[in-house]
């Protein structure tokens, strides 16, 4: 893991996203996100980054569905 990356649980990713834990390892389950290693307490860790692009993809397929087609 490089140390100039920003490194989040999966409880920090949810409070950073605004959802759930049970929410983050959904997306994990579903393979949009990635376990990248374990912290010092044995937490799974994942990138910043990726946890921004799941929720961005996620909140992108949720207008698909909210928004009916014209």
């Amino acid at each position: 893991m490089e140390d100039n990356e920003l490194w989040l649980t999966v409880r920090e990713a949810a409070e950073l996203t605004s959802v759930s834990p049970q929410t983050v390892y959904s997306w994990i389950r579903r393979g949009h996100l990635t376990v990248e290693g374990l912290d010092h307490r044995g937490q799974k860790l994942l990138r910043h980054i990726a946890v921004a692009k799941a929720e961005k993809a996620t909140q992108a397929k949720a207008q698909r569905v909210l928004v009916p087609a014209a």
